[in-house]
Order: structure tokens, then sequence, then C-alpha cells
């Protein structure tokens, strides 16, 4: 009977791969998956005499594929969290809005690259009726994810580092287990996170080079605080419909704006 129920997991699992596309990140966004690795260029101080503020929409043109619901029965303690119905969360789109796209700074003026973080908090990714919640989450190089378990079923927290080399995290929490915190040195995109126990559980992990970037809220909206006036390359990178870049300019005392959109190829 274990036998057997070790073999519908593990076709589950494949189920889940195929149609959800939920066990690697798309080659689209693994290209250029390495944003830089070392030591960080001297920090220079930003004058707020200069700095700017930019905000954008990220759109989807057309219809949507639709969301998959998934079905959990595999553990029934995962409909106990109050998380409700879960479903794929590869293309969330509301008012063509397209949400959990990770925006961020690819170049800019010099003084920007090296700016130093605006907070040492750590970012919270928790798992909540066997979700992980927020699916895509950002950070700065040099800053740590705080993950938790707000579920009572063990979960395992296991990522898969796009750059090769790099060490994964593979390690279990316990229901209401005490968070466990992990910093990442190292800016990369889109770091895959999944939980061994429970196949579709899946999630996303950017490292950024700069304090500057932002993940698209549910409507598709974004906001990056402070820039340093200049010219930017702004990139905006989807799970599956990988990355698009933007030149703007950001004037002091001026909100810049951006938008980016996409449609299934």
């Amino acid at each position: 009977m274990k036998r057997m129920s070790g073999l519908v997991v593990a076709s589950a699992a494949m189920y889940l791969c195929g149609v959800l596309g939920g066990c690697k990140p798309d080659a689209a966004v693994r290209q250029g998956a390495v944003i830089g690795k070392g030591t960080k260029a001297a920090v220079s101080p930003l004058d707020p005499a200069t700095l700017g503020d930019l905000e954008g929409t990220v759109k989807f043109v057309g219809k949507p594929p639709a969301r998959v619901q998934i079905d959990m029965s595999q553990d029934p303690a995962c409909g106990m969290s109050g998380g409700g119905d879960n479903y794929s969360e590869q293309y969330v789109v509301h008012n063509s809005g397209l949400a959990n796209v990770y925006v961020y700074v690819k170049s800019g003026p010099a003084v920007a690259l090296t700016a130093p973080s605006t907070t040492t908090a750590p970012v919270v990714m928790d798992q909540i009726g066997c979700r992980y919640s927020p699916h895509v989450i950002a950070l700065m190089r040099g800053g740590s994810v705080e993950f938790r378990n707000s579920d009572v079923t063990m979960h395992n927290i296991h990522t898969m580092p796009v750059t090769v080399g790099e060490q994964a995290i593979d390690v279990s929490q316990g229901p209401k287990g005490a968070p466990k915190q992990v910093t990442f040195d190292h800016a990369e995109m889109m770091i895959p996170v999944r939980c061994n126990n429970h196949p579709w559980m899946n999630a996303f992990i950017n490292v950024a080079e700069t304090p500057f970037f932002a993940v698209t809220d549910a409507n598709g909206h974004f906001e990056i605080k402070g820039l340093p006036a200049g010219n930017y390359v702004l990139g905006a990178v989807h799970e599956k419909l990988g990355e698009q870049t933007l030149n703007l300019t950001v004037a002091a005392h001026e909100t810049a704006k951006a938008s980016f959109s996409y449609s299934m190829k």
C-alpha cells in the first residue's frame, strides 16, 4: 500500500509539472538568470535632491489561460488553515493587470547601481493552505528570507538555484514550526521554491543587485521609489512569459511612468 501511495504522489508530481509548469522556470526565464556575483562595489551615498520615483503597470493582452484548481486531497490538513480553494498561479490576471511579475533596474547611473539596501528586515514567505504566500518575492543581495509554516501539516522548503554551483535550500518545517531565515548573497532571478511533501506547491525568489525592484500586485501595478535621476533600463520578468526591457528617464522630484505588455506566444 505504501508503494502504491508513493506511485500516486510521483504521478501527481509529474502531472503538475507538465500541466502547471511548476517544476522548473521556463527557458525564457532561465536565460540571463545570473545578474551579478562576487564583491559589491563601494557604496555611494544618495543625494535626496536628485531622487525621483517610478510607477507602472504590467498588462496581459488577450485572454489568459484559465487557472487550474489544484486537488489537495492527498493531504486533508491542507484545507484546515483557512486558505480556501487552491488554484495555479502562473497566470494571475485582474482587469488586464498581470500579477507576480518581478520588475528591477537592469542598468542605470552608477550611483543607483551601488546604492545600499534600504532595509534590514527579512522578506517573509509563508505557507498557508498548502500554498506559498506570496507566490513571487524579491529582496536585495545580502538580505534574507524568513520562511514560515502557518499550516497544521509538515512542509519542506526546497530551492533550486538557477546558478550552477549555488547551494540549494532543503529544510523541513513541522506544523506551525519555527521560522527559518536564509541569507541570499548572490543576485539571481526566479529561483524556484518547491515543497517535496506537496508537489503542487511552487513559488519564486528574486535577488536584486540594487534596492530598486518590485513585484506587481494583483492589479499588475508596481512602484519603485527613491531612484537617482538618470537614464535606466528596466527589466520585467514573468515565470512563464520571460523577460522584457524598457528604456526610461527618471527626473528629480518627479514620478516616471512605465508600462509593460505581455501576451501568449
